[in-house]
């Protein structure tokens, strides 16, 4: 029985990111909350806390 690769949005990832930020649960009890393996969240958290600068170096688009 072949499983099929999940594709996850950006919003979906960046939920798990910000969740393994706050700390207030393990990684583990993460996984089993979000159905993934602790490697996934770790990497998500990872590339959240690299990239988040990206989003000050350009200009906001302004609003009227």
């Amino acid at each position: 029985m072949k499983r099929t690769k999940r594709k996850f949005s950006a919003a979906f990832k960046a939920k798990v990111a910000l969740e393994a930020i706050k700390e207030r649960e393990t990684t583990s009890e993460l996984a089993k909350r979000f159905e993934l393996h602790p490697n996934m969240i770790a990497k998500w958290k990872q590339e959240f806390l690299e990239r988040s600068t990206e989003i000050f170096e350009k200009p906001a688009p302004c609003k009227q």
